[in-house]
């Protein structure tokens, strides 16, 4: 018989709503920062969990796989969440903390 590797659906404990249980999981890990162009939401990467190659904003070289780095987006938006998280960008640590 063959294998079935879709994922399969989690039981009814309450709503089901992965995107609201992932917000809970990573609102411990990011923190707000206050900037001159408004506030932004940054969630640091581990070295770990970098498995891909990003362009810096900041310094316009990659951030290759295996470097921890931030994940910065708008926490003031005016086009709402979805649209702010979608336009988030990694950034070196350094790029990030020396303002750009």
């Amino acid at each position: 018989m063959p294998r079935n590797n879709r994922p399969r659906r989690r039981a009814a404990d309450g709503d089901g709503d992965d995107e609201n249980d992932l917000s809970r999981l990573l609102a411990g890990w990011k923190k707000v920062e206050h900037r001159r162009d408004g506030a932004w939401n940054v969630q640091p990467v581990s070295a770990a969990s970098a498995v891909k190659g990003y362009i810096c904003p900041g310094c316009g070289l990659t951030v290759a796989p295996g470097v921890a780095h931030l994940v910065t987006w708008r926490a003031d938006g005016v086009l709402g969440d979805a649209s702010d998280l979608a336009a988030r960008r990694h950034w070196h640590t350094h790029c990030w903390r020396i303002g750009g």
